[in-house]
């Protein structure tokens, strides 16, 4: 016969997942309705016929959740959104472990990865990472793509990836742009989305000004300098 505390106990666990669903429930639907709002706006700009065709586009999202969702990033390639910003490490599957005492690299620009498992696994500093695991060189590697704290999961793969082919995304661009975001260059002319394609992730200067805008790209050791004028590139520099 079950005590009146253990009964309290069961309550309130029941309770606690009731909370833990609903949050997650409303999560999935605030993230849909963020989806529906972006085709509302796609839909618009056919309409209005905005000149730039990049407004037309709208990436699939997978809203992982907890590691069983995360593993539809196995499901298919996965394309790096910003190079040289997410950092990966060393994986030894023979104990399960990631050393993120040492970094391994700097994912690149749309660099393509094939997901082989997504873990929880022990991290500094307490809480757990959530790894995704892909094969580089002969090495296995993971790149944290959220954490894990009291059972509970904040996964940010969607910002992190494109699960769709950007070359089909962006199968509008010409083919002289492509061809320089694949020599990782930037030419006079592209737009800044395009130059993140080439060369990665840059940083705004603080004197940019909505007409004229100034980043600055590490470029994997090979920084960049370029200045956008009506959102196109008008002056490419090596940086400092």
């Amino acid at each position: 016969m079950i005590g009146e505390e253990a009964k309290k106990r069961i309550q309130v666990a029941l309770g606690l997942a009731l909370v833990v669903a609903g949050l997650r429930a409303g999560y999935i639907l605030y993230e849909r309705h963020e989806e529906s709002l972006a085709a509302q706006k796609q839909e618009l700009a056919k309409n209005v016929g905005f000149a730039n065709a990049d407004y037309y586009v709208v990436p699939k999202k997978l809203h992982p959740f907890d590691l069983k969702s995360a593993k539809q990033l196995t499901e298919q390639p996965v394309w790096v959104k910003e190079g040289y910003r997410y950092t990966y490490y060393r994986y030894v599957p023979v104990v399960k472990s990631v050393d993120f005492a040492h970094e391994a690299g700097l994912l690149g620009p749309l660099e393509r990865l094939e997901i082989k498992d997504v873990l929880a696994v022990p991290a500094p500093g307490g809480r757990k990472q959530v790894v995704v695991l892909f094969e580089k060189d002969g090495h296995s590697f993971a790149v944290p793509v959220g954490f894990e704290t009291e059972g509970q999961y904040k996964i940010y793969s969607d910002e992190m990836f494109y699960v769709e082919d950007p070359r089909e995304l962006y199968k509008h661009w010409p083919a002289e742009v492509w061809q320089a975001v694949t020599r990782h260059e930037v030419l006079p002319g592209m737009n800044e989305l395009q130059v993140d394609f080439a060369v990665g992730m840059g940083t705004l200067d603080a004197g940019s000004s909505s007409a004229e805008r100034t980043l600055h790209y590490p470029n994997g050791g090979k920084p960049l300098v370029v200045v956008y004028r009506d959102g196109k590139a008008t002056e490419v520099r090596a940086g400092s």
